[in-house]
């Protein structure tokens, strides 16, 4: 899989089937058992922990969850990857994190914690944040989960305008096919760990693929099944018929 520099690649697929895992891979939380990955031609696994923090700061990450750290005020949870990274003066910081919160729309928050701050407001907290370091890849662990349909109007246009304007490399990690689609130029959709389908959404969109139809328009029958595999019902609910009918 490539990931094309200053576009926005979704990574798509059923659930279970390693996206999340995918972005741990990139990211260095994880070794892969065997395979390269790459991001501006470092090898990520074979990095030591001194320059994959180094490597780090050129990457963005959004959690699914937010992550925002709770004891924290909006300003500090932007500004600590700053003061954990640099030694920049508190008038620095303070001009970077403004500017970032700008961005999202959130400059007057800057003194709300976490407790107080909505889903939407939280999500942009955590994408100013995940921009603070001016990084050149921008990671969206399902970034739309649990939006109302204005913040997510507003979540899927944040990620278009910032990653044209700062000139990002995104990958989103997500099952929203509606939203993903609106703003992806590319589109992997992976299934078992493999790459099952690549292209532009207008190409998936229009595949011939079984599987790949399924999973865009949603259809309930398919090559996905529904049930995960099992012996046939009737042998869970008479027992083993070969050795009698179990009467516990």
């Amino acid at each position: 899989m490539q990931i094309p520099a200053g576009k926005i690649t979704a990574i798509m697929g059923p659930s279970g089937t390693g996206k999340t895992t995918l972005l741990r891979l990139i990211g260095g939380q994880l070794k892969p058992d065997s395979g390269s990955i790459k991001v501006e031609d470092l090898e990520i696994p074979s990095l030591n922990r001194e320059d994959l923090y180094k490597a780090r700061r050129r990457m963005g990450m959004l959690f699914q969850s937010g992550a925002l750290l709770t004891d924290l005020s909006v300003f500090e949870n932007i500004a600590f990857p700053i003061r954990e990274h640099y030694s920049f003066s508190e008038s620095i910081i303070r001009d970077i994190v403004l500017m970032k919160l700008e961005l999202v729309g959130l400059r007057g928050a800057r003194d709300l914690h976490p407790s107080v701050l909505s889903g939407g407001m939280a999500r942009r907290v955590a994408l100013a944040r995940a921009i603070v370091l001016d990084p050149v890849l921008v990671m969206y662990d399902e970034p739309f989960t649990g939006l109302d349909p204005v913040t997510l109007g507003t979540v899927v246009s944040l990620i278009k305008k910032l990653n044209f304007s700062l000139g990002l490399t995104s990958i989103v990690v997500s099952h929203d096919i509606h939203e993903t689609f609106l703003i992806a130029d590319y589109v992997c959709i992976i299934s078992e760990g493999k790459l099952a389908a690549a292209g532009s959404p207008e190409e998936l969109m229009n595949s011939d693929s079984e599987f790949v139809q399924q999973f865009v328009h949603g259809k309930p029958d398919g090559p996905m099944p529904f049930h995960y595999p099992a012996k046939p019902l009737i042998s869970d609910l008479l027992g083993d018929v070969s050795g009698g009918v179990d009467n516990a």
